[in-house]
């Protein structure tokens, strides 16, 4: 099982030690690249999740499309 979470810069090494600490833990702190990607995924599936509630309104993708 994989875990995501979302430490305080200042105790997230206080944090890592710990789970290292454990045999069956594997611990590896994501790149700026890899947070920035996760992070904006993160918001890309929370808007479909509100589009698909209907509590938000997407744009078709020909509309998108056609503004770039």
């Amino acid at each position: 099982m994989k875990i995501l979470l979302d430490i305080k810069d200042e105790k997230a090494s206080f944090i890592l030690e710990v789970l290292k600490n454990f045999k069956y833990v594997k611990a590896e702190p994501f790149s700026k690249a890899d947070t920035k990607f996760f992070e904006e995924l993160k918001e890309a599936v929370d808007e479909v999740n509100l589009i698909k509630a209907g509590k938000a309104k997407g744009i078709p993708a020909d509309d998108w499309l056609n503004g770039l």
